[in-house]
């Protein structure tokens, strides 16, 4: 049993990284002009959907939901500092951090 839980945050967190994938998707403009880009992000987006429906069968409802938005909230901030050259102040840096301890407060409430 603790092996199949294991297995479940594993798989919400490749689910949250396929949300950013698709997020980042939109940014660069996936659409008819780009049909690759457009495949991968349609792809993502099923992937991120399909594997969250996977790991709900062994956690809580709330708990998965809130964590896949929360990678993709993280990853999309992340990607968008690392990459798109987003500003990065002291408000948004303490919003971010909020996010995540409440991600890992979920995480060990059970």
């Amino acid at each position: 049993m603790r092996k199949r839980g294991l297995m479940s945050w594993i798989i919400l967190l490749v689910a949250g990284l396929f949300e950013v994938g698709w997020a980042v998707g939109f940014k660069l403009e996936a659409g008819p002009s780009k049909p690759l880009l457009l495949f991968l992000t349609v792809v993502s987006l099923i992937l991120s959907m399909a594997l969250l429906s996977v790991s709900m069968r062994e956690l809580p409802l709330g708990t998965a939901y809130a964590v896949w938005t929360g990678i993709g909230v993280l990853g999309t901030f992340l990607v968008g500092v690392l990459c798109f050259h987003e500003s990065v102040g002291m408000l948004r840096l303490a919003s971010v951090m909020l996010i995540l301890v409440g991600l890992l407060g979920l995480k060990l409430a059970k």
